[in-house]
């Protein structure tokens, strides 16, 4: 038995990511507006015994052309902070995640949203940390123009610091409820803040108490300079982006490397890449599975996928030649990477990139169980993952494979738990409750 066990989440951008897969036989096409669904589905996951539920969030609808956009299935769905709580209610243990932006939000309102979801689930929130991408965001906020990469995570780090101040704010013992001498709470256990910064003013207390889990699990999905240096001083979870075996051992190293020196525990933050995965009794059936889906995508949101991972407009290249040299852009500095190093990797057209980025042009893992499984252990023995993000080429179908027939592999080989190890996002990730900084005596 290994040593080592796999983490799994759920990733939903709401439900797939891939843009073909409202469309493939046996889907919900209405799967992103329907409860019932969403109902089903993490059921389905907590069966599996996953440890989280990871609810991918935008906030534009115009981010490409509208021929392109009327094709895709994820141009709208629940709000994550209201899907999540009542999820929540129909659930036991799994984890839910619940993306909300740095850049157009405030610190108050997040830290409210989140410590009220810990509460609500006993103990399993977690927040996906990020700072908005797309500049089309910045219209609907009232400005004319998106803030740039680096002041995004300069605003970001100030941000997650008054938080998770905010939500140290009420000591553990605060809440005394005496009913013989009507003290509802001690005063004394509870602070304001008084956070005065170059983005912030903020004076609290949070008018909700400290969180089940001190803080909800920190997770961040940024693969730039500045995302990883942001992941290792803070993060406890990563999400992240990586095409190869030893692109995540790159990415892990470097990382987990950069925590000692801060003072951290490289255990303390569990890297979990994306991975997609389409499961068939045969290689050769797995396979037919991811073409037929990879064909249900039309060129028009293809080439609109792939404009959106570069940052630029992508209709005017010629679609039978290789990817044209890319200028440098303000939106996300790892995702155009990515695609630039898949593209000469792999010697793609505009047309195969678009293509495959229309699906999905990340970590694909095609297989029977015992090649899935395969996979999954090299990447965690390997020290390139703690786990995976898992994502679903179609619902049901595609999650209800990996948990029947996926999941038992990997507990029969011992690389996955058969239960959860308690009942808060922490204990299942193996994290330590953060302290209180301001009660350290709590």
């Amino acid at each position: 038995m290994s040593q080592r066990q796999l983490k799994l989440g759920a990733f939903m951008r709401p439900v797939s990511i891939h843009t073909g897969a409202w469309r493939y036989p046996g889907a919900f096409p209405d799967a992103n507006f329907n409860f019932n669904h969403y109902k089903r589905f993490i059921q389905t996951l907590e069966r599996g015994r996953f440890d989280a539920f990871f609810m991918a969030d935008h906030l534009a609808l115009l981010n490409m052309p509208i021929e392109a956009l009327k094709r895709s299935h994820t141009v709208s769905s629940f709000d994550p902070l209201t899907l999540l709580p009542a999820l929540a209610a129909v659930t036991e243990h799994i984890g839910l995640i619940a993306t909300a932006s740095t850049t157009y939000n405030e610190p108050y309102h997040i830290a409210r949203k989140f410590a009220s979801l810990d509460h609500i689930s006993g103990g399993r929130a977690g927040w996906n940390l990020v700072t908005t991408s797309n500049p089309d965001a910045a219209l609907n906020f009232g400005q004319d123009e998106h803030m740039v990469h680096g002041e995004r995570y300069q605003r970001a780090r100030e941000f997650l610091d008054v938080v998770t101040g905010l939500w140290d704010g009420w000591a553990d013992d605060a809440l005394i409820r005496d009913v013989e001498s009507g003290i509802f709470f001690d005063p004394e256990r509870v602070r304001p803040l008084n956070h005065t910064g170059p983005e912030f003013k903020v004076r609290g207390p949070l008018n909700v108490a400290r969180p089940i889990q001190g803080w909800p699990v920190i997770v961040q999905a940024g693969a730039s300079e500045a995302g990883k240096q942001v992941a290792a001083e803070t993060a406890e979870a990563v999400f992240a982006g990586v095409g190869t075996l030893a692109d995540g051992q790159r990415l892990y190293a470097d990382i987990k490397g950069r925590m000692p020196a801060l003072g951290r525990d490289p255990d303390h933050l569990k890297i979990l890449p994306g991975a997609f995965v389409v499961v068939g009794e045969t290689l050769a059936e797995a396979r037919a599975k991811r073409d037929h889906l990879d064909s249900l995508v039309h060129y028009d949101s293809a080439i609109a996928s792939l404009s959106i991972a570069l940052g630029t407009d992508a209709s005017a290249f010629d679609p039978d030649r290789p990817l044209p040299p890319i200028p440098d852009t303000n939106q996300s500095k790892s995702g155009r990477e990515r695609t630039i190093a898949l593209a000469e990797r792999e010697g793609l057209t505009v047309r195969q990139l678009a293509q495959r980025l229309g699906g999905y042009g990340g970590l694909a893992m095609v297989g029977t169980p015992s090649m899935i499984a395969d996979e999954m252990e090299a990447w965690l023995e390997g020290r390139a993952s703690d786990g995976f993000n898992v994502m679903f080429p179609w619902l049901p179908g595609g999650l209800d494979e990996f948990v029947d027939q996926v999941v038992p592999e990997l507990q029969r080989r011992g690389l996955f738990r058969r239960e959860y190890e308690g009942r808060t996002l922490r204990e299942n990730l193996g994290l330590p409750r953060p302290p209180n900084r301001l009660f350290p005596e709590s």
